[in-house]
């Protein structure tokens, strides 16, 4: 989940080699800025709200982080380029685990770890010991936002030209072709 140009979060770097037992809390809160950047990096009209509560647990040699985002996206609706703000409340549980260059084989006596590409997303991975959850934040923030926002009652309708009975279909031309009788 590497993204080469995308906005950082402050406060959002720790280093997972001091990590409690018990884990930790995070809150990040985005700063003006940061949603400025954010917005333009997203191309949406605006972001008024952005904030993850996380807890942020030992997991193996890594790191799991749970919690949720909350966030406020404007962006012009699909038809009418109205305005149409949406509220985004997404749960994170993500499993961050070192990067290794190739994988190493598990000591003797300990199990094997077992990925389920059905079921669970893959486990990221971080260089080091510094873990940013910018790029976390920023990618479920990203697949939550509506693709095609409408703005209540708008209507392909309102902006298609009016079906005055003609055959708007590819094909009406070539029907036309097909029923010409000079030949």
């Amino acid at each position: 989940m590497s993204t080469v140009d995308a906005p950082r979060l402050a406060d959002a770097t720790f280093r997972s080699d001091h990590m409690p037992v018990e884990g930790r809390e995070v809150t990040l809160n985005a700063s003006e800025d940061d949603r400025a950047e954010i917005t333009k990096f997203l191309e949406v009209s605006e972001i008024p709200r952005l904030a993850a509560a996380l807890r942020v647990l030992p997991f193996r040699d890594g790191i799991r982080v749970t919690g949720h985002l909350t966030a406020e996206v404007v962006q012009p609706c699909v038809i009418t380029f109205v305005p149409v703000h949406q509220v985004i409340d997404e749960p994170i549980d993500r499993i961050f685990l070192p990067g290794r260059e190739k994988p190493a084989a598990p000591a003797p006596g300990q199990p094997e770890v077992f990925v389920d590409l059905e079921d669970d997303d893959a486990p990221d991975y971080f260089d080091g010991h510094e873990v940013d959850l910018s790029d976390l934040v920023l990618e479920t923030l990203a697949l939550a936002i509506d693709p095609y926002p409408r703005a209540p009652g708008a209507s392909t309708a309102d902006v298609l030209p009016a079906d005055d009975g003609i055959n708007l279909s590819p094909f009406a031309g070539l029907q036309s072709l097909k029923n010409r009788t000079d030949t």
